[in-house]
């Protein structure tokens, strides 16, 4: 509901590029409504203190189609996201993404290849990124991550940017991936933004022992907010 009644006015701004920090406002502004109808309690745990001068790559473990307005609601600034191309076609949103955030198919090399540019102009622009390193929702999301991409590493390291890690143990729980069938199960929310992991001196053969640091803080994390229930792999 948050967002249908703001629609209207991103459909007038989302026309011209100097007006679109005001869209991203107002995304935040009905992310932040939508969580708080929820009527679920929501933590958010920053463990970095957030310096506004700075330049950041978020990158958060994908559990749910919950995790951009959760990103949304706790992270300032005018942030940008790279996200999968069918988020373009989810009716009035899909319009609002295409225009104010970075849309990749990751089956095609063109499109992977294309969405690396806008990226390094996101942050030539000074603005913040969001990139998912796993790509896409995992079937075991909140207990196992798939293995990560290099692509916000090697952006990172290659514009001397700290990567921060960021954890959502539970939107698995509250909004689950279940092939396009929307079902709300009420449960706590909770995003953790870890220290940055600063890349200064970093080469690209470093981008291995990066990729591995990241994925290790948010899978132990996970484990801690998600213990695995060994009775359910027993035969009874």
């Amino acid at each position: 509901m948050p967002f249908v009644v703001t629609y209207p006015f991103q459909a007038i701004l989302i026309r011209k590029q100097r007006w679109h920090p005001h869209v991203h406002g107002i995304n935040r502004f009905w992310s932040s409504s939508a969580l708080r109808m929820f009527l679920a309690p929501l933590q958010v745990e920053w463990r970095m203190r957030f310096d506004r001068k700075k330049q950041y790559i978020f990158t958060p473990n994908h559990s749910s189609y919950l995790d951009i307005p959760l990103l949304l609601h706790a992270v300032p600034g005018f942030i940008n996201f790279v996200g999968k191309s069918s988020l373009t076609k989810v009716p009035l949103w899909g319009k609002v993404y295409e225009k104010l955030y970075i849309a990749v198919d990751r089956k095609s090399a063109i499109s992977s290849a294309k969405s690396y540019i806008q990226s390094v102009r996101t942050l030539e622009q000074g603005r913040n990124l969001v990139i998912f390193p796993e790509g896409t929702i995992p079937p075991t999301a909140g207990e196992e991550l798939l293995a990560f991409k290099d692509g916000p590493f090697r952006l990172a390291i290659e514009k001397q940017l700290p990567v921060v890690p960021v954890t959502m143990p539970y939107n698995h729980k509250f909004l689950p991936d279940l092939d396009g069938k929307l079902k709300v199960r009420w449960h706590p929310l909770k995003i953790i933004i870890h220290e940055p992991i600063e890349t200064k001196g970093m080469t690209l053969q470093d981008l291995p022992a990066l990729k591995e640091q990241v994925f290790n803080i948010i899978q132990e994390e996970l484990k801690k907010h998600n213990p695995i229930d060994v009775n359910r792999y027993t035969n009874h």
